[in-house]
């Protein structure tokens, strides 16, 4: 930075509500020189700095980060505020376990010999137990679906995953590795003297009168384990399928086709796509007294009233396969399977179809005419899946534009990537500032975009002589399929979302 440069004064109420963690800043050196980091882009660093003409502490931040530094000016007292809020208090609290207990205790040992009576110790220590629930309580707030809790050479780094997207938000010492990841598993019920070999558990805890189940998973790696917390808000499920992103067209065909008495409904996408919830919305639209609706999935992530749900469980032989053979005896009407990973599970859907039962499934594919093709490669027969599929459904799930802090992008950036019949008429796009409502992400909340192959008998007959995806996409889109793209770039001209979230998720179509 230029110190000749004139210094730009920041709103105080625009600093990042998640704090920004970054390699080789300390929060002692963020504490005693009063700076705040806003965020590191293109190797240039923004910071808030209570002195910003001290060269010597942009100098060190500088050579730190072998980064450019762009430096803000604040007020002082809000400074102070924020840094005793997001910095000072959990390095006070982590330096408060270091001190209390004995270094050697909490060094991390990687010999599976570790005393397990020494691990509970650890992990029952009152500052583990404070520390790893204020993760916990921080990731709610920030409205996380996913906590993250990788073990480096020499660090821990917790992360957020906020709306699809993954964001640093601390960094604890190597030496507390063993009692947080131990705490956490305490939490989950799982095995703490098990290192070598995954496991899964569960944590439910209430939050302010709200239920909220965590689902853990635990994973060997290269410096200790991986844990992972899936947030499961029971409250927080949007299973309505007319606010899930829908356009009025596409929503009529989906919902004619859950109506239909028998075959096949697929919802296709990469994982974490929202494929379980668009199902969940069309159990909950088709579910009534006079209709039996059993599910077999793998985990159970929500409990729908008036559905029987099974919980596959592989280790005892309760795999997919082995429970559809046993739910047809069970007399439903609706069958939904969670995901079709091989030749068999697909073998049953279609018998099942073809015995009068509507089929509700996902696959893991880029888009929807690829699913055929994929079910066709695991060795289905072309005449028994083009007599029972009804319709595919692929989506995407993009981040919606923070309502709070929305203004238009005058800059016209990303016009040039939308089709011309796609553009806006006064070619204005809207993006998001970043505001403390959106953790200064500039997004909040997601929608879906959809493409929905309907299976007539066009399609059907290129299914039947094996045409391929390229072949059945063309004739999809000649019968009147907007694609993936397309739906996206329509939300884009009705302002919910921006050009560069639509391809972000779509790249690969």
């Amino acid at each position: 930075m230029n110190m000749n440069q004139a210094i730009t004064a920041i709103k105080m109420g625009t600093l990042p509500k998640v704090p920004v963690v970054l390699d080789g800043l300390s929060s002692r050196f963020i504490r005693d020189n009063r700076i705040i980091p806003l965020e590191m882009k293109n190797n240039v660093l923004k910071v808030v700095m209570a002195d910003p003409s001290s060269k010597e502490i942009i100098d060190a931040l500088r050579v730190a980060l072998l980064a450019d530094v762009q430096v803000y000016s604040g007020d002082e007292k809000a400074i102070d505020d924020y840094i005793a809020r997001y910095y000072a208090q959990e390095t006070q609290e982590i330096n408060k376990i270091i001190e209390n207990i004995d270094d050697k205790g909490f060094e991390y040992a990687a010999e599976d010999g570790e005393d397990v009576g020494h691990l509970k110790d650890l992990a029952s220590e009152a500052p583990i137990i404070k520390l790893v629930n204020l993760i916990i309580a921080r990731a709610l707030e920030s409205r996380a679906s996913d906590i993250h809790v990788e073990p480096y050479e020499d660090e821990l780094i917790i992360r957020y995953r906020i709306d699809g997207v993954l964001h640093n938000v601390e960094t604890a010492p190597k030496k507390l590795q063993a009692a947080i990841v131990s705490r956490i598993k305490i939490m989950a019920k799982l095995n703490i003297a098990e290192r070598r070999l995954p496991q899964d558990g569960r944590i439910r805890i209430k939050v302010s009168n709200k239920e909220i189940d965590l689902r853990v998973s635990s994973m060997p790696v290269l410096y200790g384990e991986s844990i992972v917390m899936r947030i499961l808000d029971k409250e927080g499920i949007v299973i309505d399928l007319e606010r899930l992103g829908f356009t009025n067209s596409t929503l009529a065909q989906f919902q004619k086709l859950i109506q239909k008495p028998h075959g096949i409904i697929l919802v296709t996408g990469p994982t974490g796509s929202g494929k379980t919830t668009t199902l969940y919305g069309a159990l909950d639209k088709i579910n009534s007294p006079d209709k039996k609706i059993i599910t077999v999935e793998d985990p159970i992530e929500y409990q729908l009233k008036g559905v029987n749900q099974i919980q596959v469980k592989p280790q005892i032989g309760l795999n997919f396969a082995n429970t559809l053979r046993h739910i047809v005896r069970q007399d439903p009407d609706v069958i939904m399977i969670g995901e079709i990973r091989d030749l068999e599970t697909a073998e049953i859907a279609v018998q099942s179809a073809l015995t009068g039962h509507l089929v509700l499934s996902t696959l893991h594919t880029n888009d929807a005419p690829s699913a055929i093709t994929r079910l066709l490669d695991l060795g289905l027969e072309s005449f028994l899946l083009s007599s029972t599929i009804r319709g595919i459904l692929a989506q995407r799930l993009v981040r919606i534009i923070c309502p709070h802090c929305k203004e238009k992008d005058i800059s016209g950036v990303g016009l040039e990537g939308l089709p011309a019949a796609d553009k806006p008429a006064d070619n204005i796009l809207y993006h998001g500032k970043g505001c403390e409502k959106c953790t200064f992400t500039g997004y909040h909340g997601r929608l879906g975009i959809f493409e929905l192959l309907v299976i007539d008998d066009d399609i059907r007959r290129l299914i039947l002589r094996n045409a391929d995806a390229n072949e059945l996409r063309q004739m999809a889109i000649k019968q009147g399929m907007k694609t993936i793209l397309e739906d996206g770039s329509l939300k884009v001209r009705q302002g919910a979302t921006t050009l560069s979230e639509v391809f972000r998720v779509t790249q690969e179509v």
